[in-house]
Parts: structure tokens; sequence; C-alpha cells
């Protein structure tokens, strides 16, 4: 296989670390850019790094982005988008592709134009207005909030109370605690099924073939209780372009096509027995998600994603049964407090019992002399995943993998893939949505 010269760029925080890693072990040559001064060691004593990422636009073959956000004037799809028109071959998005992450409310007009269905929605600049809307429409909301805060997870509310009243309290709380900078926030209906979550990946024209069904757990602790996260652990499986990617998806492809967006994405969605209600975008890479897919691409990740920004069909060949990645992460994660961060987890070894590394993926890690150890600010050292052909054998290797790594204070989540196996796969089937899982 040719050898191509890859530049990863993280225009704020580390996230693309593993990826870096995976396709510099795979031969291909490799420069990692890491813009956020805390985050700069990650990575360090894994793949090679550069101080200046523009420098090196002419050595690259191929150019990565990890996220959308570069600053508050301008995102990695603009800079994505001027690398393409020089004639650079370049995973990432375009402005507009960033704009529906950034803005939820543009997010569901693209859909709604494009005829795909969505829960009913509003968006707000004003936490009095969004309560009085509650009280003159009792119901279960979801409140997702809008700008610069919509990244601080723990602020995702999901009402339970059918007249709304805890989502009404919790506006109250947020405008005096959050109100300084919270600018705005969208109420989403709540709707009751199987939240799934649709990832495609796209090369500048089409859709590949085959497409990524993932489902997140998002809350801190087992059972689906505690304070949001970005993300504590993830199952998966792939399949083809099946209904519930032509319902949401297939309608969009133009639209995608047209933005000659490159890359990763995903939509979440809640399915029912009544239908397909999309909830968000990411336009980007998910994470720890590309982990995961990486774990179950078995042909080359590298000419998987050279393919793909030079707008080829890739040849890929992935893991035909179920995976499930976990987060395992140390104090004070969720929580910003870097006090606890530096008594309890700051430059802590990471150590293995066994000489296997299959199944660990770097997330905030270094190597120090050939010592594994935790980088950065976040406490999110390593993911561990696991596949098999149901997803109960995938969660028997991810937790016995898990098992083997030895860190003071770690802590995970021990009930990632159980949903599926407790009724998730069985509705979604029974209500027509998957279509076969092999072609």
């Amino acid at each position: 296989m040719d050898t191509e010269r890859f530049l990863f760029v993280s225009a704020d925080a580390a996230l693309i670390t593993d990826l870096a890693w995976q396709v510099h072990s795979e031969g291909h040559d490799v420069k990692y850019y890491i813009e956020a001064e805390g985050d700069r060691e990650i990575g360090d004593g894994f793949v090679p790094k550069t101080d200046d990422w523009r420098a090196e636009v002419d050595w690259a073959d191929v150019i990565i982005f990890d996220d959308i956000w570069v600053g508050s004037d301008i995102g990695t799809g603009e800079l994505a988008q001027e690398l393409r028109e020089r004639g650079k071959a370049v995973v990432g998005g375009t402005p507009n592709t960033d704009h529906l992450e950034e803005d939820r409310g543009y997010a569901m007009e693209v859909l709604e134009e494009h005829g795909v269905n969505t829960v009913e929605h509003h968006i707000f600049h004003e936490f009095d207005a969004g309560i009085q809307h509650v009280q003159e429409h009792p119901a279960p909301y979801v409140i997702k909030p809008l700008g610069e805060v919509q990244n601080v997870k723990r602020l995702l509310y999901v009402g339970n109370e059918d007249d709304g009243s805890d989502v009404v309290d919790v506006l109250k709380a947020y405008k005096k605690a959050w109100g300084h900078r919270m600018k705005g926030f969208q109420l989403q209906r709540k709707v009751e099924g199987v939240e799934v979550a649709i990832c495609g990946f796209f090369n500048g024209n089409e859709f590949i073939d085959r497409v990524n069904f993932n489902f997140e757990h998002k809350k801190l602790f087992p059972g689906n209780i505690g304070p949001s996260t970005g993300e504590m652990g993830t199952s998966m499986f792939w399949a083809g372009q099946n209904k519930l990617f032509n319902e949401t998806f297939g309608k969009i492809e133009g639209w995608l096509a047209d933005e000659g967006y490159v890359g990763s994405i995903d939509i979440n969605c809640i399915v029912n027995e009544n239908g397909i209600y999309p909830l968000e975008f990411t336009p980007r890479f998910g994470y720890p998600t590309i982990a995961l897919q990486e774990e179950s691409i078995e042909s080359s990740t590298g000419r998987f994603f050279a393919d793909l920004a030079h707008g080829n069909e890739p040849e890929v060949e992935v893991h035909n049964g179920y995976q499930i990645a976990v987060r395992v992460v140390l104090p004070p994660f969720p929580f910003d407090d870097e006090k606890t961060y530096d008594e309890n987890s700051r430059n802590a070894a990471v150590v293995f019992e066994t000489d296997s590394r299959e199944g660990i993926h770097i997330e905030d890690a270094k190597k120090v002399d050939g010592q594994w150890r935790v980088a950065g600010d976040n406490g999110m050292p390593v993911v561990v995943t696991g596949k098999g052909e149901t997803m109960q054998a995938a969660r028997e290797q991810a937790y016995d993998r898990i098992d083997d790594i030895v860190m003071p204070n770690l802590y995970y989540r021990d009930d990632i893939g159980e949903r599926w196996v407790n009724g998730d796969g069985d509705r979604l089937q029974a209500w027509g949505y998957l279509g076969p899982q092999t072609e």
C-alpha cells in the first residue's frame, strides 16, 4: 500500500490523537498539531508533532480536522473550504455544515426544507419567554443550550414531568446561574422511543455504502443517572443504507454535495413506531465514537480517509457484528477542578497487567520512556473497545480488557450496550427500521 502524508489538526482541544496514532501505526507519515496549550502534551511519544500546522500544508497529502471550533469568528469549516479551493485533500466541513452544530434552529430548517420530519422545537433568547411557553403549553421538554455554552454537556436537561414543571424550575435556576453566558436555548418536545445516531461518511459527492449506527451513553453513571458528559461510552454496528438512513441523510445528500462536505457526519434521532425524529447534527467526528469506528474498520484506516478526502469511493471492510467503547476516566471528570485533578490524576501512570494493547485507544494520554501516562487537563486517558458477533460478546471483551488496566481512582460505566441487549435492538427491528445488517 502506498503511504500518504497526513496532517492532523486540533484547532482547539486535542480530540483526534487516537486516529493520528492509528494512521501512524499503519506506516503513513503523520504530523499532529494541537492548539490548546493545556493539551499540547497529549499524544507525546505516540505520534510526531508540529508547532505550526500551516507550515506543513504543502507537505501534507491529506489534512484532517477534528472539530468545528477555532474561535468565535472562524470555524474549521472555513479553513477546510479554503484549503480545498487551493487543491488540498481535506477531511473537514464548510461554514454551513459547521452551522448545523452551532445553531440547532438552522439545522432543523435544513431538515425541514428537504422533507425530513422534525420534533416540535422553539428557540428562545430570553429565559422568561421560554418559561412562559412551557407554562402555556405544558409537556415534557428537552433544554438544549445554544452558543458558547452548548458544549457544557451537563446543562442539557431532559424533562420528566408531564406538566413541564421541572423544566420551568431548571430554566429559573439557569437564569440565575448561567444568565450571563447562556444567550439562548432550544426547547424541544420530548419524544419517547429508541435513541439512535446514524453516522455516514461523505466524500464530497456522496455517502459511502456502509453506514454506522451507534447508541450513545451520555450520563455519568450506569442506568443513565447523574450529570451529562460528552460521552461515557457507545455501542454500534455497521449496515447498509436502510430505512433509517434513507429517511434522514438520504434526503439531504444533495445539500451536502453542494457544500462539498468531506468526513463523518452524524444525526442523532429518536425513533418509535410512528416515525423518525432527528434531534441534532454532529458534522465532525464523534468522541469516543471514532475510536470504536477505527476498531471496527478491518481494512486500512489511513487508506479509508485518504480515499474519502480525495473524493473516491473507499473499499472499506468493517466488522459485521457489534462493537462497544467504554471511556475510562479519572477525577474530577466531567467537572473542572484543578486541585482535585492535580492531587488525583495529573501525570498518573496507566498500567497494564498484560502485554496486549488490543482494543486500547488513547484520548488524553502520553508516553514517557515507554510508560503510558495521563496527559492534559480533562481526566479522559483511554477508551477501551470490544467487538463480537453479538452485543453481549462485545461487552464481555471490552470489560475483560478494562480489568487488565490499573489506574488509581479510575471509573467507568459498566452498562454500555445493555440497552441494545435489553430490547432496543428488538424494537428497532420490529418497527422495520434496520433491515438486513449485511448486504
